[in-house]
C-alpha cells in the first residue's frame, strides 16, 4: 500500500521552531468566507528550503536582516527541481509503475544504478543495515532501491552526498535506535495530547487511498520546563512520534518505485499539522528554542523525503503577514509546501473530511481516533 507519512509534534516535524506556551486567548472557529492558502506538492529537493521559511513562520517575526538570511540561504540552497541540472541518463530510464517488487533496469550511468553498487560497504561501515523499517540488501533489490532513491532525490542526484547522508543515517539509526523508541511508554504529565499520527482517506489530489498525518499540538504543553527542560528526554519522544509516522507508510509493503528525481511525486510521504490553538507568540522560552533547533537538526538530516506538506493552523489572523512576507523571499516550490491557515476549520480543505471535526472534518477527535505515544 502506497500511503504518505513525516517530519511530527510539539517540536514542528520537519524543522518548524516552537512557540512560547499556552494563552488564554482562543482564535475564531468559524472561517471566513475566503481562504487565502495556497497548495501544492512538491517534494525532498525544497524540504530545506522548507525548514527555513518555516522557522520564519513559528517565529512570526521577519525582520529585514531576518529577510535577508532566508535570501541568501534560499540562493546558496536554489537546487529545486527548476534550477537543477538535468539528469545525465537517458530517458529510457525514467521509472515506470510496475505490478509486483520489481524495480525498471537502470543503465550503468544512472544514479541509482551507482548507488545500489555501493551501498553494501556503507552498511559494513557503519554496521547497521535498518531504514525506515527496511533492512539493505542485495537480497531484497527492490525495497532497498526504495530508499536509496528517497536519499538520491534528497540529494539532487548527487551520488556522493546521498552517499554521505546515507551512512550518517545508518550510523544515527544504530546508536539512537529510532524504532525501539517508537514503541517506548513516556511521561503523559510531559507529552500527554501533544502529538498524534493519523491515517486520513480521500486527501484533494493525493492518489494515495491512505494518507499519513501528523498532528502537533502545541496549545497542550501545560509545563515548558517539563516538557522541554529534559532536552534529551524530549528528543527521544519527538522522534519517536517521527518513527511511528514513517513507520505508518508500510514501506515494506511497497510495491511501486519512486519515481526519479524532478520526474514526479515521491508517494511514500506523509503531512505535518502545527496546531497553535490558545498558544502566545510574544516570546520564546529558551528550552523551548534548544528543543527546536536540535529537533530541526535531527529529523532534517536523518528523514529525507518523508514530508509532502507541512500545515500551520489556528495562526492569528493579524500575523497573517508573515507568511505573505516569507514568499517573497523563498521560491515558489518551497512556498507552495507550506501552508498557514488562521482557522483550524479550514483543514478540511486542503486534506478533505477525514480529519477531525475541529478541523472541519467528520472524525471525532484526535485522542479517540489517532494513534499517540504510548503514555503512564
Amino acid at each position: 500500500m502506497a500511503n504518505k507519512l513525516e517530519e511530527s509534534n510539539i517540536a514542528p516535524v520537519g524543522n518548524a521552531g516552537l512557540v512560547e506556551g499556552s494563552s488564554s486567548e482562543k482564535q475564531p472557529e468559524v472561517a471566513p468566507a475566503t481562504n487565502t492558502s495556497e497548495k501544492g506538492n512538491d517534494f525532498g529537493e525544497t524540504d530545506k528550503k522548507v525548514d527555513d521559511a518555516a522557522a520564519a513562520v513559528s517565529d512570526l517575526s521577519l525582520t529585514d536582516k531576518e529577510k535577508a538570511t532566508l535570501a541568501n540561504k534560499e540562493e546558496e540552497n536554489a537546487t529545486g527541481s527548476t534550477s537543477a541540472a538535468p539528469p545525465t541518463y537517458t530517458a529510457t530510464d525514467a521509472v515506470q509503475p510496475t505490478t509486483g517488487p520489481v524495480w525498471p533496469e537502470t543503465s550503468s550511468d544512472h544514479p541509482l544504478t551507482k548507488f545500489y553498487s555501493s551501498f553494501e560497504a556503507l552498511v559494513t561501515e557503519a554496521e547497521y543495515d535498518e531504514v525506515y523499517g527496511i533492512k539493505l540488501s542485495t537480497s531484497s533489490p527492490f525495497h532497498t532501491k526504495l530508499i536509496l532513491q528517497k536519499f538520491l532525490r534528497a540529494n539532487q542526484n548527487d551520488v556522493e552526498k546521498a552517499k554521505q547522508q546515507l551512512l550518517e543515517t545508518l550510523k544515527w539509526r544504530k546508536e539512537f535506535n529510532p524504532v525501539k523508541a517508537a514503541n517506548e511508554t513516556f511521561s503523559k504529565g510531559r507529552f500527554g495530547g501533544l502529538g498524534y499520527v493519523l491515517e486520513v482517506e480521500g486527501v484533494p489530489g493525493s492518489e494515495n487511498k491512505k494518507d499519513i498525518v501528523t498532528f502537533n499540538i502545541y496549545g497542550a504543553v501545560k509545563d515548558k520546563k517539563a516538557t522541554f527542560g529534559d532536552l534529551e528526554g524530549f528528543l527521544r519522544w519527538r522522534v519517536g512520534l517521527m518513527e511511528k509516522s514513517v513507520l505508518k507508510l508500510n514501506l515494506p509493503a511497497a510495491t511501486t518505485p519512486i519515481p526519479n528525481f524532478s520526474e514526479g511525486p515521491d508517494p511514500y510521504q506523509g503531512y505535518q499539522i502545527h496546531d497553535y490553538l490558545q498558544v502566545s507568540f510574544l516570546r520564546q522560552d529558551p528550552a523551548v528554542k534548544a528543543a527546536t533547533q536540535k529537533t530541526i537538526e535531527t529529523l532534517g538530516r536523518y528523514y529525507p523525503e518523508t514530508l509532502s506538506r507541512k500545515f500551520f493552523v489556528n495562526v492569528p489572523v493579524i500575523m497573517g503577514w508573515v507568511y505573505t512576507a516569507v514568499k517573497l523571499v523563498v521560491a515558489k516550490e518551497t512556498a507552495k509546501k507550506f501552508t498557514v491557515l488562521s482557522y483550524g476549520n479550514e483543514l478540511v480543505g486542503e486534506l478533505g473530511k477525514g480529519v477531525p471535526k475541529v478541523y472541519g472534518g467528520e472524525k471525532e477527535d484526535l485522542e479517540s481516533v489517532a494513534e499517540g505515544m504510548t503514555l503512564a
